[in-house]
């Protein structure tokens, strides 16, 4: 079939990748040729997700790795699948059916509810999927997995036993006693009512308000007058700048409203300005006043006497650094807020509240606080917002304001006028918002449920520090060790209906009962009350449906006997926890779960541990690090070999990527403009280890042309009567074997290079390699030889090193290489399955390799010297020898009309440097080219001059920015690094151009 003139990436593509479908390529073992296995696991993209330049990358990378196992005959396995997404998926069903006018979700139940998500999700939930194929992504897709495939209500299609390994690894933990459930501050999330994960908050700077105020010191009971102590503020040599009498501590605050669960202020112990008063009772500024509540003064190391007034106003219930010196210090969490971030209605009266708060203020031990509720009356039920205005209205009225005296002057009669104003730092602050729902995070006190992960971190940790998994870069063992060093409990539990349901059921007295099925806790119950009890469930659908702070078990169900079945009869009645488990939770089973654990599958026998997992900088410890604590928990053995690290795709500027700053770039988009090859090995030739990439559309304009300059030099060998699949030639002219030493030098340095996951060095050698070396050189020296006795050898080797241009290729630029297969020889299999190159050192010709780069040195050399004098393209230029050795001579006789022909000169000839003429210079010999007569000196010398001063005026600007202190300090290392190699760039083009003037000033 004779080649088209171009590549046509969108016809080809589709027709390609439908081909690869066709024939099954992708299933796991497929063109496996030796027992060794090669498993890769895809992180799960949501399924709600599209793709973005992110997983482009990410997959794009798996990819290359896995076509070159696969290539090479190992059994290879690339698990895909999706991750069902909990809070994502539910707010976009829900938004769907509000934008369709249909009731919502409470309206039509939990089962309804899920059951339209699962219609979405066949209707749209392989949006992603669809897209990486158009990437070229080789996954088994006939394996896709989804995290919630066996669920309750799960489709035909989706009967998978995910679902099932998730329930049944929660019920061992919970046995284990390492799954518990408590009240502990989460992430809330007010529009979803739900807690969330670090991972969905995104903390934005916003402008924000500290204010300051005073919580006055008790009055003394004996005198009635309030308690004073004298305050001394010292500078950093100890001497005196304040010192007065004050009845009160200062705090500041940006969130007002949460004044009203302080239950104490907190200074350090070395803070020997409020010395006199630790352990005394201050009042709380907020509040009616016969019910104005005292808290203690405390000492904790978590103030910083540098930072403000140095005191720190304690609510445990609504700061999680709050909570920490609370749990230190046993002071209680009163909670103030509902579900969807309103101030409480429920609960105590405030002066009943109020009072119990006092006791405990006083050392009692009250108990239970969960009833307290320390919102006024008159704040009850009001938007946590509009509270806040309040709370500061009511202080500054009271005069509780910490104030300063402004002056201001009338400009009319210069009158001066002094007043008090509250002191109010306007500045920005750091703020988290839910990244889907877009509101202001609170930290929220709830009883959620844990797992207890300092029980399982440790084999975690040891399997990294002992090898067993290897973190690369190496940068990121830091993330990862930090953050398993330290780890708090786990959060698993999310208010929502969409998910994974925890396998808890309660019973009137609070006792819970865990098992995967309803039929295994009925059997639990009747251990408990006896085998003629009947159990019932109710249903519960909400944790907090009655209002902001209910939990289960619901107070009052008790055990109820039916006197028409007779006294020895009673129903249990138990309600199921409603909550679902945190996707997180379900996703760190993914190793295990998509080989079909709990059973003991073929694949997971031959599949598991897996070998490679790639992944973003963004989740090793939300996602990778629980990979890792649960597989060692559950199966006892590490999920993954090695764990590649790649960096975030940025704009070409080096911005992050945003919507806000309209800098995202659709990688979609540029699949339509420039094909899906050049995209990927954009990406992979920027994937540097520990690097983030920088992109523009420009980077994949140049790389679709990289795709071009294959097809045309194909297509000319085709013309020439070339043709692959044939064996590796024995020629013996000296250029053939070059080329072939040649392309096994590329692919010893490309195995290294994808072994070592050097991604970027792979794709730039294989460029050199692939246009400079095969597409330039090696085409323009194969031009005389299609004729002359040498022909069928080059025609042999030329097919034979574009095939193994096409394999090298193939895992970064699958489909132009798969068509270029397909149209260049008589194939047995796609080359998909093609095999790849086994070439080793022993090919590479000493002597034709040293002879044609010596040529390719005297050739680039004579051309550069043309171009930097401006001598005309069509000018065929004298080549004086002024000097040559044995080695140099040879090859100049042995290669003369290749010389002649590409560096625009006529045969070489033995002569002496004379006026007019320039100097080229390579090993073992010089040479002399008269251009006097073909140049004007003048006008060259005043346009090299003219280049040169705009270099030094570029380069001195450069050099400045690099002795200035201040960039040193605050620049990246990256942007330090990038500019350094600018300045050199640019002292390398001056001194060529001095070189050049230098040569003109002597002609």
């Amino acid at each position: 079939m004779t080649m088209d003139k171009s590549f046509d990436a969108a016809d080809a593509e589709a027709r390609i990748a439908a081909g690869w479908e066709a024939a099954n390529a992708f299933a796991a073992g497929a063109n496996a040729r030796r027992p060794k296995t090669f498993t890769v696991m895809i992180p799960p993209p949501n399924v709600t997700g599209s793709l973005h330049i992110g997983h482009a990358l990410n997959n794009t990378l798996q990819d290359i790795l896995v076509r070159w196992h696969r290539m090479r005959g190992f059994d290879t396995l690339w698990q895909p699948g999706q991750d069902h997404a909990g809070i994502a998926t539910q707010m976009v069903v829900e938004r769907r059916m509000a934008e369709r006018g249909e009731p919502g979700r409470r309206e039509i139940g939990r089962e309804a509810f899920t059951a339209k998500i699962w219609d979405w999700k066949r209707e749209s939930g392989d949006t992603i999927i669809n897209q990486l194929k158009r990437l070229g992504a080789s996954a088994d897709w006939s394996r896709n997995a989804f995290t919630m495939s066996g669920a309750p209500g799960a489709p035909t299609g989706e009967e998978g036993n995910f679902h099932d390994a998730v329930i049944r690894v929660f019920v061992d933990l919970y046995n284990k006693g390492i799954i518990y459930r408590g009240k502990r501050l989460v992430n809330w999330d007010p529009h979803f009512e739900t807690a969330i994960s670090d991972l969905e908050v995104e903390n934005r700077e916003v402008p924000g308000h500290m204010w300051h105020f005073k919580y006055p010191l008790a009055v003394n009971p004996e005198t009635g007058e309030r308690a004073t102590y004298e305050y001394v503020e010292r500078d950093a040599d100890g001497r005196v700048t304040l010192r007065e009498t004050r009845n009160y501590i200062s705090i500041a605050t940006t969130r007002p409203e949460t004044m009203l669960g302080d239950g104490a202020v907190a200074v350090h112990p070395s803070d020997e300005r409020y010395a006199p008063i630790v352990g005394r009772m201050v009042e709380i500024p907020v509040g009616p006043k016969e019910h104005r509540r005292l808290i203690p003064i405390i000492t904790d190391e978590y103030p910083d006497p540098t930072f403000g007034s140095g005191a720190v106003k304690i609510t445990g219930a609504h700061d999680f650094n709050d909570y920490g010196v609370a749990m230190r210090n046993g002071i209680p969490l009163y909670a103030l807020l509902d579900t969807k971030g309103a101030m409480r209605a429920d609960g105590l009266s405030y002066a009943d509240s109020a009072a119990i708060a006092t006791r405990a203020a006083a050392g009692e031990d009250v108990g239970d606080v969960t009833a307290v509720n320390l919102v006024p009356d008159d704040l009850r039920g009001l938007d946590r917002f509009d509270a806040r205005k309040r709370v500061i209205d009511a202080i500054t009225a009271e005069g509780l304001a910490v104030t300063y005296l402004h002056r201001e002057i009338e400009p009319e009669t210069g009158a001066e006028h002094l007043e008090r104003r509250p002191v109010i730092d306007a500045k920005p602050i750091m703020q988290p918002f839910g990244d889907r729902s877009g509101v202001v995070i609170e930290p929220m006190l709830t009883d959620q449920w844990f797992v207890d992960t300092k029980r399982i971190v440790e084999p975690a940790l040891e399997a990294v520090r002992s090898g067993r998994t290897e973190i690369l870069p190496e940068q990121h063992k830091k993330v990862y060790f930090n953050w398993l060093e330290n780890i708090e409990p786990w959060t698993i539990s999310r208010q929502l209906w969409w998910g994974h349901q925890i396998p808890v059921w309660y019973d009137a007295e609070g006792n819970q009962y865990c098992a995967a099925t309803f039929d295994e806790v009925a059997v639990k119950v009747r251990e408990r009350f006896g085998e003629n009890v009947e159990v019932a469930e109710r249903i519960t659908e909400d944790k907090f449906q009655n209002d902001g702070q209910r939990m289960l078990p619901n107070p009052g169900k008790r055990l109820v006997g039916d006197p028409r079945l007779g006294l020895e009869t009673v129903t249990v009645i138990l309600e199921r926890d409603p909550d679902v488990l945190d996707t997180w939770f379900s996703s760190g089973l993914w190793p295990i779960g998509t080989l079909g654990w709990p059973e003991k599958t073929p694949e997971l026998e031959r599949y598991f541990p897996t070998d490679v997992l790639v992944t973003g900088f963004d989740i090793i410890f939300f996602w990778v690090a629980r990979m890792m604590m649960m597989q060692l928990e559950v199966v006892g053995d590490v999920p993954f070999r090695t764990v590649y690290v790649h960096g975030l795709v940025r704009d070409e500027k080096g911005a992050k990527m945003s919507k806000s700053k309209g800098n995202v770039i659709d990688p979609l988009t540029l699949v339509d403009a420039y094909g899906a090859d050049a995209l990927r090995f954009t990406l992979t030739s920027m994937a540097a280890m520990g690097r983030d990439p920088k992109l523009g559309p420009k980077h994949v304009e140049v790389n679709r042309n990289f795709v071009t300059k294959i097809w045309n030099a194909t297509r000319f060998a085709e013309m020439n009567g070339v043709r692959g699949g044939g064996e590796r030639p024995q020629p013996s002219h000296t250029v053939n074997r070059w080329i072939i030493g040649e392309t096994a030098r590329i692919l010893m340095a490309v195995d290294e290079a994808l072994a070592a996951y050097r991604f970027n060095d792979a794709a730039t050698g294989l460029y050199a390699f692939v246009w400079g070396k095969v597409c330039d050189w090696y085409v323009e020296f194969a031009k005389p030889l299609f004729d002359g006795e040498h022909a069928e050898e080059t025609r042999a080797t030329m097919g034979w090193v574009l095939d193994q241009c096409f394999a090298m290729l193939h895992p970064i630029m699958p489909f132009v290489t798969e068509e270029l297969w397909a149209l260049t020889g008589d194939r047995d299999r796609m080359l998909v399955h093609g095999d790849w190159p086994e070439l080793g050192a022993d090919l590479i010709d000493a002597e034709a390799d040293r002879q044609m780069n010596w040529v390719i040195a005297l050739i680039e050399g004579v051309r550069s010297a043309r171009a930097q004098m401006g001598v005309p393209a069509g000018a065929k230029l004298d080549l004086v020898v002024t000097e040559a050795d044995a080695a140099a001579r040879a090859a100049l006789a042995a290669n003369g009309p290749l010389i002649e022909r590409l560096a625009r000169v006529n045969p070489a000839a033995d002569g002496v440097a004379g006026k007019g003429m320039i100097a080229v210079s390579v090993q073992g010999a010089s040479f002399a080219l008269p251009i006097g007569d073909v140049i004007d000196v003048a006008a060259e010398t005043a346009r090299l001059q003219k280049a040169e001063g705009k270099l030094r005026k570029d380069a001195d600007g450069l050099s400045k920015r690099l002795s200035n202190p201040k960039f040193v300090e605050n620049a990246d290392a990256e942007v330090i690094e990038e500019t350094t190699g600018k300045l050199a760039a640019l002292e390398d083009d001056i001194a060529r151009l001095q070189a050049a003037l230098a040569q003109l000033a002597a002609m």
